[in-house]
């Protein structure tokens, strides 16, 4: 799986959000600077090439949807993260976290319980 642009991810989280867009649906939930329309048209047809959206036809327009489940898309690429910044120890990350205070006590519990509850 190829990894994506920055504002090719932004349109992906769009889509994945909404389920099925045309590109003006898409370019009015976009919050930081909004592209040209004909700029995020391109955008879309990419993402399209790349195998991560399809779309529908309705006479002289598309609607989009996506084809990748986030779930599907951000797997691979957190195992790298992990890999790469973490030297492939989940504890380090969660280490990482705790420190940066990103995460809570009780949020710690939980994911103690949900380890316990899958042995």
């Amino acid at each position: 799986m190829q990894k994506l642009t920055n504002k090719e991810e932004e349109i992906m989280h769009i889509l994945w959000t909404l389920e099925k867009a045309f590109v003006k649906e898409i370019a009015a939930a976009i919050t930081t600077e909004k592209p040209h329309y004909n700029t995020l048209s391109t955008i879309v047809r990419n993402l399209e090439e790349k195998g991560y959206v399809s779309h529908h036809t309705f006479g002289n327009t598309h609607q989009y949807y996506p084809l990748i489940s986030k779930e599907a898309y951000r797997k691979p690429f957190m195992n790298t993260a992990i890999e790469n910044y973490f030297n492939s120890s989940y504890k380090n990350m969660v280490s990482f976290f705790a420190k940066e205070e990103k995460i809570s006590a009780e949020e710690l519990r939980e994911i103690i319980e949900m380890i316990e509850k899958n042995k």
